[in-house]
């Protein structure tokens, strides 16, 4: 997905001895970010740019790979501060710039605020480089005017922020979100829904490289032995506070697939607070479980482990692609309770009207909007509207009055979201109890995204409710 008219990234832009070290994983940033601006998802357009490389003959470092995708994804995050200083430095406003050019600039400047393994001069002369390779010769001392002088003005600054030098506006929920780059709708609610500092620390977690976190298949090894493994072969883990099986790596790494026990089915990817989930089902050997909008399964898969993978765990979800991932997943981890079922959520009843009340224990892991998960998903916080969250909360109340006849009596259901919207959260779920006599709240709970330095050292933002069905 190259920039009409601009030149491919050949095997040559990436070999020892080539005249701009470094410019091919610019370019592929800076492809990347085009991409997006055309509706791409951040994740699938990097995979594209890199796998087009692959094909072409070239191929990136690990350095390089792990520069392009910094620049890539941190540029997406930074995306509103970016343009701040472009209308600040430039003639043209960024809004009118045009856009190959607003990306442009955008990966040079993104490297002189934000990357520290990045000198000023080589950020300065690889976008330069970059504007010439790539159609934009014409333009090539626009980039290098608008480069430096953010470096005069950066030096004139007693500060060590990247907004220091921009002028600030006057009120607080739009200075929040050009300091952190947050869209101007969600920055005014967060100051409704928190105090600045906290506000502050959300915006943070949010611009953070979020944490690898891991969980142990307790069926075929546990936390101490896995740890034990990643120590012998150099790889930096340590337990995660809180989890009985979770663990964090403490350093970046390539392909996690390429570490110890992944092939053997010893451990999987999830975040420390999604782990927090299935343990609240309190679920037991042999029941019947229900795990609907399943897909990709990091729950599923946990349910199966907590119950010793004795009972049945239907894992439900529209997508079969979605499916398909889950039980190859499900397969490494040696897990035979999971039983996928491709279908809407919505239309369950109707499709299995014997399966109503047979479930012990039913997990909703709604369809939501994400705000926990900013950090992990750069482009997200561009697509999300106030709009849409409407519409969410609608498909939200439709799946929980489509899954609760399915619970057995006195049965337990747990109700999850990504977000801390408290339209699709708690408010939410007291709406549907107060038209739902007899059904109980046993437990209610909101993670927020944390920073690396917070106390739980980092992780994504999560919502659950424990409701308990009448007997």
């Amino acid at each position: 997905m190259s920039h009409s008219g601009s030149p491919p990234i050949h095997a040559s832009d990436t070999a020892p001895g080539n005249t701009v070290p470094g410019l091919a994983s610019r370019q592929l940033a800076w492809q990347v970010l085009q991409a997006v601006a055309a509706g791409a998802y951040a994740d699938a357009a990097l995979e594209r740019e890199l796998a087009s490389l692959a094909r072409a003959g070239g191929g990136l470092s690990p350095a390089d790979r792990g520069l392009a995708t910094e620049i890539a994804y941190g540029a997406i995050r930074q995306r509103l501060l970016l343009d701040g200083w472009i209308d600040a430095l430039g003639k043209v406003p960024a809004l009118r710039q045009p856009p190959a050019l607003r990306w442009l600039l955008h990966v040079g400047l993104y490297q002189l605020l934000f990357s520290d393994r990045v000198p000023a001069a080589a950020a300065v002369s690889t976008s330069v480089a970059l504007a010439k390779r790539v159609g934009l010769g014409r333009l090539a001392p626009v980039v290098n005017g608008m480069l430096r002088s953010l470096l005069r003005r950066r030096e004139s600054q007693a500060g060590t922020e990247p907004w220091d030098g921009l002028s600030l506006p006057a009120d607080p929920a739009a200075a929040l979100a050009l300091r952190r780059s947050l869209p101007a709708w969600l920055s005014a609610e967060l100051l409704g829904w928190l105090p600045p500092e906290r506000a502050e620390a959300f915006a943070l977690a949010c611009n953070a490289v979020p944490a690898l976190d891991l969980r142990a298949n307790p069926l075929r090894t546990s936390r101490d032995e896995l740890l034990a493994r990643f120590t012998a072969a150099g790889v930096a883990a340590c337990a995660l506070p809180g989890t009985t099986h979770g663990l964090t790596l403490l350093e970046r790494v390539g392909d996690p697939r390429d570490l110890p026990g992944y092939a053997d089915g010893l451990w999987c990817v999830q975040d420390r607070s999604a782990q927090a989930i299935a343990p609240l089902l309190e679920a037991q050997p042999g029941q019947r479980i229900l795990d609907a909008c399943a897909a990709p399964g990091g729950k599923s898969t946990h349910l199966a482990e907590l119950i010793g993978d004795r009972g049945e765990v239907w894992a439900l979800d529209r997508s079969e692609a979605r499916l398909r991932r889950l039980d190859r997943n499900a397969e490494r981890l040696g897990l035979t309770s999971i039983r996928s079922l491709a279908l809407d959520a919505t239309a369950l009843a109707e499709a299995k009207p014997h399966w109503q009340s047979s479930f012990d224990r039913v997990l909703l892991d709604a369809p939501c909007s994400g705000l926990g998960t900013l950090a992990r998903h750069p482009d997200a916080r561009w697509r999300i509207t106030p709009d849409a969250i409407a519409g969410l909360v609608t498909l939200q109340r439709q799946l929980l009055e489509a899954l609760l006849p399915l619970l057995a009596p006195g049965g337990r259901f747990v109700y999850a979201t990504c977000t801390v919207e408290p339209r699709e959260n708690g408010a939410l779920i007291h709406g549907l109890l107060q038209a739902h006599s007899g059904w109980s709240l046993l437990q209610e709970r909101q993670w927020w995204p944390e920073p690396p330095e917070g106390e739980r050292g980092g992780g994504d933002g999560f919502y659950a409710a424990v409701l308990q069905a009448p007997n």
